[in-house]
């Protein structure tokens, strides 16, 4: 017997006022790792009408203009008219600043088992920079190895942000969200039953005034110049059963940090898997390698998609959790929800064998710590929004799949080994 359900994830421009405060912190945390890439950096953002205000803690050797970092990344997201209550050359920007703490500085810069003497290799010298529980994860339900709902809501968000910013659509604003609902049968994605996309834009468009004329032209416009390219490569596509839903509460007009406040770290599940799968710890932006919020998470990623890469599985979830001050993980944790190729006991004797899951050894493996240097001074905003993994526009380290093939013989040596 057949089984049908639906799943929903959503997602959100640029200009969405939390990913606004996103992109600040993490384009403050590639100027600060260009410069000086031992920067320890917590960089928390608040925005709301005509104000940013800039806090955390940041120890660094860098010199940097938090100011202008600020009013350059709210232009290039689109904020320039004040008309629109937020406006980078108008708003106000506040910095206040601390430096990280010293009980916190003294176990990432030497371990415990460096400390207490445990161990002399060079990635235990570093400690992770907090406690807590992350998860990557991996299915083959896109080519990039995501969800299928939060790749097309992904998806639509990025082609609004192209199609204002191109000005096909010029009477767009910067805010906006998306949602898609995928049917599922038997665990796999069969069809789309919603896609709703709510989406921020002038009060008139043209010589059009009427509101419920105004929404009609929207919906019309998004249906061609978004939906359908979005689509136009997949096979999967919505059809004549499909709902499509626009600026259901009648209109969009006034968004973006004067209709809604916004702080860094609050969309922790459009970063990631849209609910498909589990989250644990804390958010990513604003936030330096030693933080294992961000780079054991990113980890986790790299992990689970080489072993769906090597077919190993179909689905792969992986936790990893760690004590602050502490080198080593804690724990680690591997899924595969009934899928897996081999038993979930090899797969993590295999993620143990190939897979450095000290915090210097993941930074070290994906070069965390010097890729905005290396790429101009620009690299964590460009993941800041519209998701961190799955990013075939990117090339991010922890999405490689360079490791599948030496799983993939690392599993036929196991299981030859237990026959014998």
């Amino acid at each position: 017997m057949s089984r049908r359900n639906l799943f929903t994830s959503e997602s959100v421009t640029e200009g969405h006022p939390d990913k606004v405060c996103d992109q600040i912190s993490d384009t403050i945390l590639d100027a600060l790792l260009a410069q000086d890439p031992q920067s320890r950096v917590a960089a928390e953002v608040v925005v709301n009408t005509g104000m940013v205000v800039i806090t955390g803690e940041i120890t660094t050797k860098a010199n940097v203009n938090y100011v202008k970092l600020v009013r350059q990344k709210i232009a290039e997201i689109g904020y320039n008219d004040a008309d629109n209550g937020f406006s980078a050359t108008s708003c106000s920007v506040l910095v206040a600043l601390d430096e990280q703490s010293p009980d916190i500085a003294q176990g990432v810069n030497t371990a415990q088992e460096t400390r207490e003497q445990t161990s002399d290799e060079l990635f235990d010298k570093v400690g992770a920079g907090d406690q807590g529980i992350m998860f990557g994860f991996a299915c083959n339900e896109t080519p990039e190895f995501m969800p299928l709902p939060i790749s097309l809501s992904h998806r639509i968000a990025r082609r609004l942000a192209v199609v204002r910013k191109t000005k096909l659509l010029p009477y767009l604003r910067p805010d906006g969200k998306t949602q898609v609902t995928v049917i599922y049968e038997n665990g796999r994605p069969v069809g789309i039953d919603t896609i709703l996309i709510s989406t921020q834009h002038d009060a008139v468009i043209g010589d059009i005034t009427d509101e419920l004329a105004v929404q009609a032209k929207i919906k019309e416009d998004l249906w061609g110049a978004v939906v359908e390219p979005v689509f136009g490569d997949l096979e999967i596509k919505p059809d004549s059963e499909t709902r499509f839903l626009v600026n259901p509460t009648g209109k969009f007009v006034v968004g973006g940090p004067q209709g809604d406040a916004g702080l860094t770290g609050r969309k922790i599940i459009v970063d990631t898997y849209g609910g498909y799968s589990r989250h644990g710890g804390g958010a990513f932006s604003g936030k330096d390698p030693t933080k294992v919020d961000r780079s054991a998470a990113y980890a986790c990623r790299y992990v689970a998609k080489n072993i769906v890469a090597a077919g190993l599985a179909e689905k792969c979830e992986v936790q990893l959790s760690y004590a602050i001050g502490v080198a080593r993980p804690t724990s680690i944790f591997v899924e595969t929800f009934g899928t897996g190729k081999v038993s979930d006991d090899i797969l993590l004797e295999i993620i143990k064998e190939n897979f450095e899951l000290r915090p210097a050894g993941i930074i070290h493996t994906l070069n965390l710590k010097n890729l905005p240097n290396e790429r101009g001074g620009r690299f964590y905003q460009d993941v800041a929004a519209y998701g961190h993994f799955g990013r075939d526009d990117l090339d991010l380290p922890w999405e490689k799949t360079d490791k599948a093939e030496v799983l993939k013989a690392a599993a036929t040596n196991l299981q030859l080994t237990a026959v014998v």
